[in-house]
């Protein structure tokens, strides 16, 4: 029953201040008024939310919404108390709540005060919240992120399959379905598995105009992040990562590189997790790096950008994950770092699990790839994934190859064999097997089918592998080819691509994206050897001798040769530039550095030299969690051993982690350490023998000393002799 007079443009006004619906809202808030099942497919930043709020305000009763993440209910039920004077109108009821919170949530339900209740699936499971809701006067139940129902979404989660028989034992009422993503095997798979085959569908259109897709070779991919985030300076952004451990890094990295960034993933604490989420939405950093842990109804309208380290497992993943960029209609550039090597990992990941699993998994991660590798537009890519025909020539340079076309090519000979082998082979077989055949390659596959026997066989093994999953990936976007679901994504001819084969017409292709060229090895930036400008090398060599005979030191304790190569490199001119180069801190900056940039300043001004526009990514210890945990218990004075075994590491991970930090710069003390392995007698003699030597090389002290000393001994006291005398 309504019990707001209002319609609802009225309360819209009213509760929320806005004076006009966006899209399709005000048929869907009409649609749950009137008592209908509605399944709402709308893109991120749409205005999904206020679809199920508005008529639960309206209504009489309390509306169930269910929602996967506890940090989302929060934030949900936070702007709900913030248009009404009562804050009991919205509560949450999970496993954060202790029984004095659960008691008082209950009572205002039953008073009828609560208008909005957010529940996470497995809460709803439980019998004692079963047996309340089966008293409460419940409006009706709204699905959030309802793709987490299909094993076909991008997020699927078993107990969302549960819902329908629950929701069944507690009452009858409408329920209201949502998701931001849904292609056609996914809608029907939810209306299916809730019960709601006869529901009211409302599809907004998947096209965010203001969003710009691009994806690069995954190259040297830590220094690219930072210098395209140096490019939005100011500007909100989220960078995703596969693993907690390369956020961990990424976020250091950018840090380091002078960026207000923080990390975020499930194994932080959640109070920390919650701080870091909250800095970035308060403004207080401009970056958030993040697992995709991260975002799911955060309500952050100005992100800028949104970089993928690491290509997602399938397009819904990424269409989500991108949307939050831009949610205000403003600036959202969208970049993807794409290696086949990444995709390689994801499969791995696939091993192990059930047959129908894996081939669901395989067949989205192949879409994720004909995305990244395709030549044509990325937004008519994604809405045809999702349905949406989208003609290329408005995308208006919004998405890299637009703004930069790829070369074409007639594809009309190419089309027609891709389309002979479908139709030879019995439109039974994917991409994979059909490329085989057109290759002429003999698999096993190919003679247990007798492929090997039909006219096409090696009708088209004058072109490469990639060449032929160019020509099916976009004959398919042109809709002469389709994939079947069901079969995991055997290809079959369309009515056009029978008609085309009956009478192949001149059709245009483009040469896909090169991305052989990758580089993971090289995350961590530094280098530029290669690169590295060999005349000015050679001055900051002979500078460095220079200052070494000067200051009666060693020449290994001013500057490493590697760092001397980066700065040949990059050209750094002020003290501030010179610590983001690799072993440089800021007190060997300051130490030993002035001569060095007045050298390359006068040498850059002389040379009429342009400096390139990003530094060389400032190398990060390894595993900064280790550091910090070092650096603290050495601080302690606590034994090596028991540092390393705190963290289950050798010791030998421990020293090389020492050497890290003291060879970037930072002074550290572990004299209580070397003074019960060494008298003060034979430290002198080591100390003394790395102050004369012209070498660091530690299998040369070892040979100087004849083997007295062992080579972890010598290690703790080259340690000890560059923190005193090189930091």
């Amino acid at each position: 029953m309504i019990t707001d007079t209002l319609s609802p443009k009225e309360a819209l006004s009213k509760y929320f201040g806005f004076s006009q619906f966006k899209g399709e809202q005000e048929e869907i808030i009409e649609s749950i008024l009137g008592g209908n099942h509605t399944f709402v497919i709308m893109p991120t930043g749409g205005g999904k939310s206020l679809c199920y709020q508005l008529p639960a305000l309206m209504k009489s009763g309390t509306a169930i919404v269910v929602s996967p993440l506890i940090a989302l209910m929060k934030n949900q039920v936070d702007a709900i108390r913030g248009v009404s004077e009562n804050d009991g109108v919205a509560h949450f009821l999970n496993s954060s709540l202790n029984k004095a919170d659960v008691q008082m949530v209950m009572s205002d339900v039953k008073k009828g005060v609560t208008k909005l209740l957010y529940m996470a699936p497995e809460s709803l499971t439980k019998q004692e919240y079963i047996d309340f809701l089966r008293e409460a006067d419940i409006s009706f139940f709204a699905i959030d992120e309802a793709h987490c129902i299909s094993e076909w979404g991008h997020d699927f989660r078993p107990e969302y399959r549960r819902l329908r028989n629950i929701i069944e034992e507690i009452k009858y009422a409408p329920i209201i379905a949502l998701t931001a993503t849904a292609t056609d095997k996914v809608q029907q798979d939810i209306m299916k598995n809730l019960g709601m085959t006869n529901a009211n569908i409302f599809k907004a259109s998947f096209n965010r105009p203001n969003l710009y897709y691009e994806v690069r070779p995954k190259k040297d991919v830590a220094k690219e992040i930072i210098k395209f985030v140096h490019s939005k300076s100011g500007k909100s952004g989220i960078v995703y990562c596969l693993s907690r451990k390369k956020v961990e890094e990424i976020a250091e990295a950018l840090k380091v590189n002078g960026i207000k960034a923080l990390p975020y993933h499930a194994g932080m604490e959640a109070a920390t997790r919650s701080n870091h989420q909250d800095a970035f939405l308060n403004e207080e950093v401009d970056v958030i790096v993040a697992t995709i842990a991260f975002g799911m109804g955060i309500d952050k309208p100005d992100v800028r950008f949104v970089i993928h380290h690491d290509i997602p497992k399938s397009i819904e993943s990424y269409y989500q994950e991108t949307g939050r960029a831009g949610r205000d209609g403003g600036e959202g550039h969208c970049l993807a770092f794409y290696s086949y090597k990444d995709i390689e990992k994801l499969e791995k990941f696939l091993q192990g699990k059930h047959v129908s699993e894996m081939e669901i998994g395989r067949q989205l991660l192949q879409e994720i790839v004909s995305y990244a590798e395709a030549s044509m537009c990325r937004r008519k890519f994604i809405l045809h994934y999702f349905g949406e025909f989208f003609d290329a020539d408005k995308c208006d340079e919004m998405c890299d190859n637009c703004r930069f076309p790829k070369e074409k090519f007639e594809g009309k000979e190419s089309v027609t064999k891709v389309l002979q082998t479908v139709m030879e082979s019995k439109q039974r077989h994917k991409a994979r097997h059909l490329i085989n055949i057109l290759t002429g390659t003999e698999t096993s596959e190919v003679k247990t089918y007798k492929d090997d026997e039909l006219e096409c066989f090696g009708i088209g093994q004058e072109e490469d592998d990639a060449y032929w999953n160019a020509v099916i990936r976009q004959a398919t976007i042109q809709n002469l080819l389709k994939k079947d679901i069901e079969t995991y994504g055997t290809l079959q001819l369309t009515e056009a691509g029978e008609k085309f084969l009956a009478k192949p017409r001149s059709i245009t292709l483009f040469k896909e994206n090169d991305y052989t060229d990758v580089d993971d090895a090289n995350e961590g930036g530094g280098g530029g050897k290669a690169a590295a400008d060999e005349m000015l090398y050679k001055m900051l060599d002979g500078l460095k001798k220079q200052e070494a005979s000067r200051k009666n030191l060693p020449a290994h304790v001013i500057f490493q040769d590697t760092s001397l190569q980066e700065m040949a490199y990059q050209y750094p001119t002020t003290i501030e530039e010179l610590t983001r180069i690799t072993g440089v801190g800021h007190g060997k900056a300051k130490k030993f550095g002035q001569p060095f940039i007045d050298l390359i300043a006068k040498y850059v001004d002389e040379n009429d030299i342009e400096k390139p526009k990003d530094l060389v990514v400032k190398s990060v210890v390894n595993k900064s969690g280790l550091k910090v945990h070092i650096i603290k218990n050495i601080d302690r004075k606590l034994p090596l051993d028991d540092i390393a075994d705190a963290k289950g590491k050798e010791l030998e991970d421990v020293i090389v982690e020492i050497e890290a930090i003291v060879g970037s710069g930072t002074k550290i003390n572990i004299d209580y350490y070397i003074n019960d392995i060494l008298d003060e007698d034979d430290q002198a003699d080591i100390y003394e023998y790395f102050m004369e030597s012209e070498s660091d090389d530690l299998q040369e002290a070892y040979d100087e000393f004849d083997g007295d000393f062992t080579e972890e001994q010598l290690r703790l006291m080259r340690i000890k002799f560059m923190s005193e005398v090189a930091n």
